[in-house]
């Protein structure tokens, strides 16, 4: 290889340059991990090369023969990775080794706490896994050229891990990419064939390709010769598509380090399913559900899905046409005999083999999480920790399986007075009361807030449990949450309250009663709110407090309203109903001062604290604090 003039030395992104230097300092405490990680980027690229080769077999120059090398020298202290897949082109090695485009590092500086241990399992959900060869090297380089391009344009790639790397263009006669590592004097343990073969065959043995090395010649017997064979290449690892390998041929080490190879992940998984279908459409799935959430969850537009092999052909490496976007956490394969070797992505998007594994999937993935919550409630409860939120998007968008992602969804709830998101909605309903016909909840910016909401002391009167939930998505998901097995939902906070066959005769008179009694009161309330409140009404829903609002039965409450203007919606604007306690003293008192010149100060202090009480903030705190000022003098006085 000879190089050009074509040479610049560039500098790595700030963030980058953070991360190599926690590197270098040793953050992971498993340093023999690099090796899987480097394999695992050769073996992809080895996929992608097979699967571009499809619609272009030129790109073999042939040589169809896909493998990876692994060489060191003792003596010079290298270890090289060389793989003949796919290659990159200059661009692609900035992008992909010198950014932070490709590795989520921002994201993963984010998530550091300063605890080594625990911080070295957050590099593989990040996806930095190149960045790892700078645990055991010194100096890294990096020699690649991608298939189908000039020998004359192959790129040079060397950085010493010091906020710079230098770029170069260089000859190099075959396709692919070639890591030599410059080992530090610590880490020369890993320029042995022997120590080499043993961490293939303990986290790279079910890679798909061929891990390749030179015969080790055998320790010979004392006082013999050393044999004079010259080494050959041999195979090192399974290089069996381990879906394909039946499952009681399998341990379960097989299957956890193999979701560490297709997710980046440190960690074992918290589940798996393997399954082989066979018959109308024949496929095998494997799929992982992760111990912990990925740090772009979240985002609803990162690249997600499957791993996508028709007949053992890479396809595909985020198909995400076979699960719901409420289950993007998922890893896993499917491989399939029923869709077309070339099939493309708008082909794939409207097939009716898609379609229907796509249904299947989806059910096997839930059938299993219930699995999980029946018979180890434990690593259920883990999970919801993880995933309890995106868990929560599925009754809206998966119509046909509503009932059993309702069954998997966990809440607070008043019965146990803790935050806790442990209670089904079959606990719940296990537990109503004798002709409770609804499934109460209360929505809220905490659970602190939505368990001392005033609209829960009837219901706490009458020993009605009410669900508590107070994740920003949960009156999103209550919009399209309607009804679960035969039981309706109703919002405490929303509308007239309703407690059916609950509700006595005796209530239903006394508010009646109350409502006439303080008939001259109500309409002078309403005069004054008349901008704030569309009405005023007595209420049987309060015994310790003596008002609260309530937003109408079809209006948006409260925590949705906030959601869509930190988006930017303009809402329309919607009056609450203003709700008065009969029996409390500071309404009383109010019906006695009607004509009082202390009647709107203490009119407007219960419309203020109603609000406080239901989350609102003040659109004139400072009136609210004189006027409660005013009063708190005149009880000094």
């Amino acid at each position: 290889m000879s190089v050009e003039a074509k040479k610049e030395t560039l500098g790595f992104q700030t963030e980058v340059k953070q991360l190599l230097h926690l590197m270098i300092h040793s953050l992971y405490s498993n340093k023999e991990i690099f090796l899987r990680e480097l394999i695992s980027n050769a073996s992809d690229a080895e996929d992608k090369l097979r699967f571009e080769a499809l619609s272009n077999d030129a790109l073999y120059e042939n040589d169809s023969d896909l493998k990876i090398r692994l060489e060191f020298d003792k003596d010079q202290g290298t270890l090289s990775i060389d793989d003949n897949g796919i290659g990159m082109v200059r661009e692609e090695v900035i992008s992909n080794l010198g950014t932070i485009a490709k590795s989520g590092t921002a994201e993963f500086l984010k998530n550091l706490s300063g605890d080594q241990k625990k911080d070295s399992s957050l590099i593989g959900q990040f996806g930095v896994g190149f960045y790892s060869a700078f645990i055991v090297a010194d100096k890294v380089e990096v020699v690649t050229r991608k298939a189908g391009v000039a020998k004359e344009e192959a790129v040079q790639w060397i950085s010493e891990g010091d906020g710079e790397f230098t770029i170069a263009t260089v000859e190099k006669e075959d396709r692919g990419t070639r890591i030599t590592l410059h080992l530090k004097e610590e880490c020369k343990e890993f320029a042995d064939g022997w120590r080499l073969r043993g961490l293939v065959k303990k986290y790279s043995d079910h890679i798909s390709f061929p891990v390749v090395m030179k015969s080790e010649p055998m320790p010979n017997p004392e006082g013999e010769e050393a044999s004079p064979e010259e080494p050959k290449d041999e195979t090192i690892n399974e290089a069996t598509a381990l879906w394909t390998v039946p499952r009681n041929e399998l341990k379960d080490e097989d299957y956890k380090e193999f979701y560490k190879h297709i997710s980046h992940d440190f960690q074992d998984p918290l589940l798996w399913s393997h399954n082989k279908v066979e018959g109308k459409l024949e496929y095998t799935s494997l799929l992982y559900v992760p111990a912990r959430a990925p740090f772009d969850l979240y985002n609803r537009e990162a690249p997600r899905g499957l791993k996508l092999y028709v007949q053992r052909v890479f396809i595909m490496d985020d198909a995400e046409q076979f699960l719901p976007l409420y289950l993007r956490f998922i890893k896993g394969v499917v491989d399939t005999a029923d869709l077309s070797l070339n099939v493309s992505r708008e082909i794939l998007q409207s097939d009716d083999a898609v379609d229907s594994m796509r249904s299947a999937l989806t059910k096997r993935v839930l059938d299993n999480l219930a699995k999980l919550a029946k018979n180890e409630p434990e690593k259920f409860a883990s999970f919801w920790k993880e995933f309890g939120q995106v868990m929560k998007e599925g009754p809206a968008e998966d119509f046909n399986n509503r009932e059993k992602v309702c069954k998997l969804l966990r809440f607070a709830s008043t019965h146990t007075g803790k935050s806790d998101q442990d209670q089904s909605l079959d606990d719940y309903i296990g537990r109503m009361k004798e002709g409770q016909d609804k499934i109460y909840y209360i929505t809220a910016d905490n659970f602190a807030a939505g368990l001392s909401s005033p609209h829960l002391e009837v219901f706490r009167k009458k020993g009605i449990e009410v669900l508590v939930m107070y994740d920003r998505i949960d009156e999103w998901m209550m919009s399209h949450l309607f009804e679960y097995d035969g039981k309706s939902f109703e919002n405490v906070a929303k509308g007239e309250l309703d407690l059916g066959k609950v509700e006595d005769e005796d209530d239903k008179k006394q508010v009646e009663e109350a409502s006439k009694k303080f008939e001259s009161l109500l309409n002078q309330l309403k005069e004054l709110l008349k901008d704030q409140v569309q009405d005023v009404r007595v209420t049987n829903r309060l015994t310790d407090s003596p008002a609260c609002l309530v937003v109408g039965k079809n209006d948006m409450g409260l925590q949705m309203r906030q959601i869509m203007e930190a988006a930017g919606q303009a809402m329309p604007d919607a009056k609450p109903t203003f709700e008065i306690n009969p029996e409390h003293p500071l309404v009383g008192r109010l019906n006695e001062e009607q004509n009082d010149d202390r009647f709107n100060d203490l009119a407007w202090i219960l419309f203020d604290q109603a609000n406080l009480a239901g989350g609102e903030h003040l659109k004139d705190p400072g009136s609210y604090v004189s006027r409660l000022n005013k009063l708190l003098l005149e009880l000094t006085q």
